[in-house]
């Protein structure tokens, strides 16, 4: 298959990649340090994008950000951060991937824990998991020509506990590998609707 993999640099992307690498092609896509460029929180962007890489069977997106702070920090501003990056901007990816997309292809977005294990300051990125979770539940029953989708809800990651593991205080960390099997089961499997959780 030839999948378009968006956020390849990170943690979780790097993961996604080494479980599927070795078996696909597969078409590195972000703001930097990619084979082709995309901002997912542009829609003209992610167009461009499309339109650059051609034909493919699948979409992996590893991407999106959100902000953290305590709640009676946040501003609407702010919240709309991970509601317009990781929420809408991985929608997006769907919505113009559509029209491009090989039948039978899929889609897997990425949300996380805090929708089911919240931690303090995580209101932001909590609800941005959430609203991804109910997006792919609603889609999967009205994609055509047999396109599937799923979300890959992972705990934090072993490799991304220097940086991130002080927000987590008490919650599992999970292997790269473990996480990576996650968007094997999306991509080569036949569920589609699901959130895939590794925890």
């Amino acid at each position: 298959m030839k999948i378009i993999l968006v956020g390849a640099s990170g943690d979780v992307g790097r993961a996604a990649y080494d479980a599927l690498s070795k078996r696909h092609e597969i078409i590195r896509a972000g703001r930097k340090a990619a084979d082709v460029t995309v901002d997912i929180g542009d829609r003209q962007s992610i167009e461009a994008m499309y339109a650059t890489v051609g034909t493919f069977d699948a979409v992996v997106s590893t991407a999106g950000g959100a902000h953290f702070a305590p709640l009676s920090d946040y501003t609407e501003e702010t919240f709309r951060f991970g509601l317009e990056n990781k929420a809408m901007g991985q929608i997006n990816l769907v919505l113009a991937g559509m029209a491009h997309v090989s039948d039978n292809g899929s889609f897997t977005l990425t949300s996380g824990v805090l929708d089911r294990d919240p931690v303090i300051s995580g209101t932001g990125a909590a609800t941005a998991n959430g609203a991804l979770a109910g997006f792919i539940k609603s889609a999967a029953i009205e994609l055509q020509r047999g396109l599937r989708i799923n979300v890959v809800s992972p705990g934090l990651l072993k490799a991304s506990e220097d940086r991130y593991g002080a927000l987590f205080p008490g919650h599992e960390r999970v292997s790269s590998e473990r996480v990576g099997r996650a968007y094997a089961k999306s991509v080569e499997g036949a569920i589609t609707g699901e959130v895939i959780i590794v925890a």
